[in-house]
């Protein structure tokens, strides 16, 4: 479907036949009506509808990891929330809140106390969030069983979507989207800058026992082999772990070329800060995943040298089709706004996924003769199910039945100076898109 939705809320025809044909109802179409009135917005009513009085705000919620030792990852996407309402406005009239922003903690039982917090209010629409794919996977039944939406602008584990052959992910539950990507596509990027671009045969990784460093070490170790690469370890500690000497050793006794490490936060801290006095990995190759593509990470003087692999930063002219604003303006305002540039990648995905809720909330909703908001949670999830070309900061959107919608495109970058982050951030070796 091109063109999913105009600005501000208005249904062009080319949305509304498709919406129609995603949900096999032509009545849908009465949608392309200019004014929101009962029996002009999508949803059927069997997840519940939720009532704005005049005057009142529509409820949404950013839950990012804002506390912690990945705070600022999490403070840089929701940032991205705060520009998106502003440049959105209001929807049908109503203005939009995210009320306080709240932290997933980055965990399991983090993402499972925002949950909590969230669904406890009926008010509340959808998430944008969370940070972190083991928040999602105890806060998204709860969102699921409270039939709001979550989107998550930097959740990467293929077992909150899908294993891209039409398998559903373990942790996956209705009403999930995300625009960051699947990590499939990831650590078969990495996979082949290794084997075809640095000719490396032989590698190991590292994870956490987690849904995102696990998930991306066994994709990216299939990935690899495939090709015709030997993995030689994929070693996995605790969380919690602060000697990894032992961790990094076994590593080693392999004698890998390259060692993979999609870590986050301390624990790539940990790593860089001690594979140094390990034997055997004197020359062998390092290269981190997105969680680590971050600007505090890459100023530690031993993170110069290595690889990062992430999101394609290359925004450049892409335009938001609902705010208009491009990549470049929006970033402009960004570091207008809180005085320093993003520190990490995710703050467009954040940017996008905001927009796309909001251009839910607008089609699924109509207000009353008496000025009251009615939004249809069913008619959400079924807007945000057809997206198809959708027009974003990081390019072009679609959605699969799993809720992915990110646009797949993973670079590899060479960090080259821990005092100029932007030049290692511009310095792309590597580049696949996997749609």
């Amino acid at each position: 479907m091109r063109d999913m939705y105009s600005r501000r809320g208005s249904y062009p025809t080319s949305a509304c036949t498709a919406i129609a044909a995603v949900l096999a109802a032509a009545a849908l179409l009465l949608a392309c009506a200019e004014d929101p009135t009962p029996g002009t917005a999508i949803g059927d009513g069997s997840l519940g509808t939720v009532e704005i009085e005049a005057g009142a705000a529509i409820q949404i919620r950013s839950v990012n990891n804002i506390s912690g030792d990945v705070a600022r990852l999490g403070v840089t996407k929701q940032r991205g929330v705060e520009l998106a309402l502003a440049d959105y406005g209001p929807v049908h009239g109503f203005a939009v809140s995210i009320g306080i922003g709240m932290s997933d903690g980055c965990s399991a039982d983090g993402g499972r106390r925002a949950a909590e917090s969230v669904a406890s209010d009926p008010q509340v629409i959808g998430v944008i969030g969370t940070s972190c794919s083991s928040a999602a996977t105890t806060a998204a039944p709860i969102l699921a069983g409270a039939g709001m939406v979550m989107i998550s602008p930097s959740n990467t584990s293929p077992a909150l979507t899908s294993d891209l052959a039409g398998t559903v992910g373990e942790h996956h539950h209705p009403g999930y989207y995300r625009t960051s990507h699947n990590d499939l596509y990831q650590g078969q990027a990495v996979a082949r800058f290794l084997y075809e671009e640095l000719e490396v045969t032989t590698a190991a990784t590292l994870h956490a026992r987690d849904p995102y460093t696990q998930g991306l070490a066994e994709a990216f170790a299939a990935a690899f082999e495939n090709l015709g690469g030997t993995v030689t370890g994929v070693v996995d500690f605790d969380r919690e772990e602060t000697d990894l000497v032992p961790v990094l050793t076994e590593a080693a006794s392999g004698e890998p070329q390259a060692l993979f490490l999609p870590l986050t936060g301390t624990r790539g801290r940990r790593v860089v800060e001690q594979v140094a006095g390990v034997a055997g990995l004197e020359d062998t190759v390092l290269l981190a995943a997105d969680a680590l593509f971050e600007d505090d990470f890459m100023r530690l003087a031993g993170t110069v040298g290595m690889y990062f692999s992430g999101p394609d930063l290359r925004y450049g002219a892409n335009e938001n089709q609902s705010t208009g604003r491009s990549a470049t303006e929006v970033l402009a305002t960004y570091e207008e706004t809180y005085g320093e540039s993003p520190v990490s990648p995710f703050w467009a995905h954040a940017y996008d996924a905001t927009t796309l809720l909001l251009e839910a909330i607008a089609a699924s909703s109509y207000v009353t003769e008496d000025g009251v908001l009615v939004i249809d949670r069913a008619g959400m999830r079924a807007a945000l199910n057809a997206i198809d070309r959708y027009h974003g900061l990081i390019g072009t959107i679609s959605c699969d039945q799993y809720g992915d919608c990110g646009t797949q495109k993973i670079t590899v970058i060479h960090h080259i100076d821990a005092n100029d982050i932007e030049a290692s951030k511009r310095n792309v070796v590597f580049e696949f898109s996997g749609s």
